[in-house]
């Protein structure tokens, strides 16, 4: 028991543990919506996305990095879904041209003009010092507007999730709600992007949300599953990252590894068969209009 007491007797240690819990919470929240819809790949690209103008604010405005990189995120994710919508190019295309272009350009301005900082490094791997008080701030404003908005349009998302083409016809504002989904995307991974780092942190915006998929096949019971699942990796990895003194970053998705391992042992096929076919297992909303 004084080894699992003896962290929290330090400040920065309770702080990343906050926001470890929370990062964890909300990546595994919001990653169901990404995993069912097949679009796992936005989460990597995305967090490329955002590097690049996290980069790029500290260049020109270092106090205030946190709303340029997240009005640099939104922006990629908008562009996104307006081109996959209204040209040829998939949603796969779509995010490998305009968040390489992203990145590229933070890396030039970086290589440029160069930066330095705890906060720049921390982006990279995640890290549980130097977290302050606005962060995590930031943070809980962030959970709380993704938790708000699920609330409110549930259906419409949930809907638009699973048959975008009927939700059109069936009165949901499909445009409208992808858009509202990629701008809690974006700001899901600016807030988590210091503590899980930008190099993993799209791999906990798909593990708990899997592991909840080869548990369950009902939707809400996987929003549930993937919080937990987050959650406990973040708390998890936190406490791992300080006795191994390694980037906190790494052990958390390492945890969310070790419980996808031990899922797949228990569930076996049953649960590979459900991973496999993500929305084609899911049930469908009632075709009412939502909008």
């Amino acid at each position: 028991m004084e080894t699992l007491l003896d962290p929290l007797s330090y400040a920065f240690f309770q702080k990343g543990l906050i926001v470890a819990a929370l990062s964890g919470a909300l990546l595994g929240f919001i990653g169901v919506y990404i995993v069912l819809r097949g679009m796992s790949y936005i989460g990597h690209g995305l967090s490329h996305a955002i590097f690049g103008g996290f980069a790029a604010m500290q260049l020109f405005a270092a106090q205030l990095y946190i709303v340029g990189a997240g009005l640099w995120g939104i922006a990629s994710a908008l562009a996104i879904t307006n081109v996959a919508r209204r040209s040829r190019l998939g949603a796969d295309a779509a995010i490998g041209v305009i968040t390489t272009a992203s990145f590229a350009l933070g890396v030039a301005l970086f290589a440029r003009f160069g930066t330095s900082g705890p906060a720049f490094d921390n982006a990279l791997f995640g890290s549980i010092l130097g977290i302050t008080n606005s962060q995590i701030l930031w943070l809980v404003l962030v959970t709380l507007f993704t938790v708000g908005v699920v609330f409110v349009r549930y259906r419409a998302l949930m809907f638009t999730t699973f048959d975008p083409e009927v939700a059109n016809v069936s009165g949901v504002k499909t445009g409208r709600t992808e858009a509202l989904l990629m701008i809690m995307l974006s700001l899901a991974i600016l807030v988590t992007l210091t503590v899980i780092g930008v190099t993993l942190v799209a791999a906990m915006l798909v593990i708990p949300a899997v592991i909840a998929r080869m548990l369950t096949d009902s939707f809400a019971r996987m929003l549930i599953i993937s919080t937990i699942a987050g959650t406990f990796s973040g708390l998890a990895g936190m406490y791992l990252s300080y006795y191994a003194e390694v980037p906190s970053g790494t052990m958390i998705v390492l945890v969310g590894a070790v419980l996808f391992i031990i899922v797949l042992a228990a569930t076996g096929a049953r649960g590979l068969r459900r991973s496999a076919g993500m929305d084609s297992h899911a049930p469908r909303p009632t075709r009412e209009v939502v909008s």
